[in-house]
């Protein structure tokens, strides 16, 4: 087997992720199915950290636009994210894996608080984490949590998993002439407002020079490919 090319990933996944195409809630067998992908980054050489949104529950954009205040709109959300990350501690669990999800808001009895240094020794150790609750800020995306927690943890890449095969010129659902990149830089991104990750992500990744690798979650084999460096789906760097 080829050894991984980064000792170090965080893994962005939205909440969509562990739901079926088109659904909203937790779908058990979109969720093992994740773990399993994850496992397999494990496998091939990476220690391992998870992003999770919390979109196939609550949107917080969506829920402000209907007159919740906006900042309880994204604390709603991201206890959303609280619970997918239960749920995924739980699947890659019964598969036999060492498993600790830290999160941003004070959940003391279902999750250990974010302190960056008892993360680095848990990934030190052979344990995915699973970061939930993004930055513990309201009007912060959990892109922008991942481009943190990235920098904070030294992470060699973000890999941005998503329901289409990378990065394209158009809509491919709409556009049949659309056609995919397979590199991009930071600029590229921000200029033609791509929409990738939010601006404040992108600008982090391009300053801490973090690759941003966008690819399909749900071909089977693509996470552990990716860290293998494999090219699949669209590299964002400088």
């Amino acid at each position: 087997m080829t050894a991984a090319r980064y000792r170090r990933i965080l893994l962005k996944v939205s909440g969509e992720g562990l739901c079926a195409s088109g659904n909203k809630g937790l779908d058990i067998d979109e969720i093992d199915s994740l773990a399993r992908e994850v496992l397999s980054a494990q496998a091939a050489g990476a220690q391992v950290a998870v992003v999770v949104g919390g979109g196939n529950i609550v949107r917080g954009a969506e829920l402000s636009k209907r007159g919740v205040t906006p900042a309880t709109a994204d604390y709603m959300g991201m206890l959303a994210t609280v619970i997918n990350s239960l749920a995924l501690q739980d699947m890659l669990e019964k598969h036999g894996a060492q498993v600790r999800v830290a999160t941003a808001i004070s959940v003391h009895s279902v999750a250990e608080p974010y302190v960056r240094r008892r993360v680095l020794s848990h990934l030190e150790k052979g344990r995915i984490v699973i970061l939930a609750a993004g930055t513990g800020n309201p009007h912060v995306t959990t892109d922008t949590a991942a481009a943190l927690r990235a920098t904070e943890l030294g992470c060699e890449v973000i890999l941005k998993a998503t329901k289409v095969d990378g990065v394209y010129t158009g809509d491919p659902k709409k556009d049949p002439s659309a056609t995919r990149y397979e590199k991009l830089s930071y600029m590229d991104v921000l200029n033609q407002r791509l929409k990738v990750m939010d601006s404040m992500a992108i600008s982090m990744c391009m300053e801490y020079h973090i690759p941003i690798i966008v690819f399909d979650l749900k071909r089977d084999g693509n996470i552990a490919r990716v860290v293998r460096g494999e090219q699949i789906g669209t590299t964002i760097t400088g």
